[in-house]
């Protein structure tokens, strides 16, 4: 099945959670009026689900192919991407100097989702172009920002980030990549580069990498790593492409999912060295491209959210059509499965899962959007801080969560599941790389702990867990079973949380492995409280909405009801996962090496 965009949910999420109305206030934010952005979101959703989505099953099965060095993209993907840039959607939230259309990012983070839902392989190059953008905004030249920027907003070309090595992986001091300073300013790189998402394709005329690669006389380990803009054909004077660089793709990944995105083995200088360009000072390379890589992050965070809706809608359209076995409570024939109480939890689970998700990742942007935009520098640094904590939650969590959906979806067809022709298993083959690229979750979890929490002593998580408990206390007030019940998942969740943030701060010095133990459970439990307290949110929202007596209210009781299930179902395991991280890390680390 194809794919519809949720503009419903998206549309009460940025207006009534993220504060669209406030955001639009921002200097520099004033054309994201509600208009505006309701005919972005509906002209994207139309884009998406007709030109984008129907290509996404048959590239599964007949992916980018390379052969003497030239990647071919998948039957469709080539005219879809000039159909994409054509449109402007590459350059929604980037500067309009540039040829962007300057959105904020809480406009531009439903554009992603969408465009991730209806075909990740395909999104891909769009997600690494824009982290390409953002590094280069903030640590280049004014005349590499020249050349390169407008190039990559309006993607005429596309960018890359070249960072792991076949001895590196994921460990960046072991990068051994070197450039050598030329005589005209310029390096000549050598090296070779892994996992480089299109680093080689045929949908644009120029492909930019950013290289992390070692100066001669650069210290060892991450300090001595500098930052190389190498394009594929060199630019000319005048802008126009000259000869080709010396960078070449020698072969591409067969992989288990996003098969239709070419992920390149990319070789630098064998003929001499490819030409680069240091961006910024010598030896910050690390600094500049965590530009890259939290922008990167985010956008993944987001392809777990878009997979996991279409996944779900997927699930939801077979258990509606298929017809199997009688209602339990006595049905006359046979009932779709819909009917069935396990399937029903399977689907209210996609669903909660990823509407908690959602809405933690726009109200995420649009606190990145304050941190930006805000006229107040004391603002724009708090704002900032908060958005720092959340990147690895929503990275690692909704990413994790995407892979429990897609295997529900799975679950759900039953049989036809594990069939290749529904489309069911390919969900859930595309989200395990999420869990893994632009770092593991283990490397998320380390970075929430080491820089998130540890260092700023748990101020941040606790600053929001105020808010929780703000959220709690008003849910408490209301009068309601569901409401009552909401109010408990959050304040346990809200206790699990804060114990866990003491423990971490408490005991990162005296005893490092164990908390690092217990760092993808609390990130995990961050990502359940977090997005249990966005849940309470949306449901006192939608009681206001029916107070009111506004109309749809099968919408907004969906919304109490969805809410309760999430604290019944995730909220009530809190609890248990803080004793877990903060007692469990005896067993994690009770056997040595030979008892394994």
């Amino acid at each position: 099945m194809s794919y519809t965009a949720p503009l419903k949910d998206m549309a009460f999420v940025v207006k009534e959670l993220a504060g669209l109305d406030q955001i639009a206030q921002l200097p520099g934010c004033e054309d994201a009026t509600a208009d505006t952005v309701e005919a972005v979101l509906e002209e994207n959703a139309k884009f998406c689900s007709e030109v984008v989505a129907p290509l996404n099953h048959a590239a599964d099965k007949e992916p980018s192919f390379w052969h003497d060095g030239q990647v071919t993209t998948s039957k469709g993907f080539k005219e879809a991407f000039r159909a994409f840039v054509e449109a402007g959607w590459q350059g929604v939230a980037h500067p309009q100097a540039y040829g962007g259309q300057g959105l904020p990012k809480l406009v531009a983070t439903p554009c992603l989702e969408m465009l991730n839902a209806s075909n990740l392989s395909f999104a891909l190059v769009g997600l690494l172009t824009d982290g390409a953008i953002e590094a280069l905004q903030t640590a280049a030249s004014d005349a590499q920002k020249a050349v390169y920027l407008e190039n990559l907003i309006t993607g005429k070309w596309t960018g890359t980030m070249n960072l792991t090595e076949p001895q590196a992986g994921s460990d960046l001091a072991a990068v051994r990549s070197r450039a050598e300073p030329q005589a005209d300013g310029s390096y000549k790189l050598f090296g070779t580069k892994i996992f480089i998402t299109y680093g080689e394709h045929d949908m644009a005329e120029n492909i930019i990498h950013l290289v992390l690669a070692r100066t001669p006389d650069a210290p060892p380990g991450v300090k001595g790593i500098s930052l190389f803009i190498v394009p594929k054909f060199m630019i000319n004077a005048d802008g126009s492409l000259g000869a080709r660089n010396d960078v070449h793709c020698v072969s591409i990944e067969h992989k288990l999912g996003i098969k239709a995105s070419p992920t390149a083995v990319l070789q630098f200088g064998d003929h001499g060295g490819a030409t680069g360009y240091l961006v910024g000072e010598e030896n910050r390379g690390l600094e500049y491209m965590f530009i890259m890589m939290n922008s990167a992050r985010f956008g993944v965070g987001m392809q777990g959210i878009g997979l996991a809706e279409r996944a779900y809608q997927q699930a939801l359209a077979y258990a509606k059509d298929r017809v199997q076995s009688r209602d339990l409570a006595g049905s006359a024939g046979p009932v779709t499965i819909i009917h069935h109480p396990d399937v029903r939890r399977m689907l209210m689970s996609m669903k909660s899962q990823t509407e908690a998700a959602r809405a933690l990742a726009y109200v995420g942007a649009a606190i990145s959007d304050i941190a930006h935009y805000h006229a107040d520098a004391e603002v724009r640094k708090r704002n900032l801080a908060i958005y720092e904590y959340l990147v690895p939650i929503i990275k690692g969590w909704s990413t994790e969560m995407s892979e429990h959906v897609a295997r529900d979806g799975v679950q759900v067809h039953g049989g036809m599941g594990f069939i290749e022709e529904t489309g069911a298993a390919q969900h859930y083959r595309d989200a395990k790389i999420l869990t893994i690229y632009e770092g593991t979750t283990a490397i998320q979890a380390n970075d929430l702990v080491g820089r998130k929490t540890v260092r700023d002593g748990g101020a941040v998580a606790k600053a929001l867990l105020a808010d929780v408990r703000a959220t709690q206390a008003a849910l408490a007030a209301r009068d309601h079973a569901d409401f009552a019940a909401i109010a408990r998942g959050l304040a346990g969740g809200a206790d699990a949380l804060e114990a866990v943030v003491d423990f971490v701060v408490a005991h990162a010095k005296s005893d490092v492995k164990a908390v690092f133990a217990g760092s993808v459970p609390y990130l995990k439990l961050a990502g359940i409280v977090l997005g249990g307290w966005q849940m309470g949110r949306a449901a006192l929202v939608a009681q206001q909405k029916l107070d009111a007596g506004e109309a749809d209210s099968a919408f907004y009781r969906a919304k109490i009801g969805t809410a309760r299930f999430f604290a019944d179902h995730f909220l009530s395991q809190a609890a248990g996962m803080a004793t877990a991280i903060t007692t469990g890390a005896a067993g994690v680390l009770a056997l040595d090496e030979a008892q394994f």
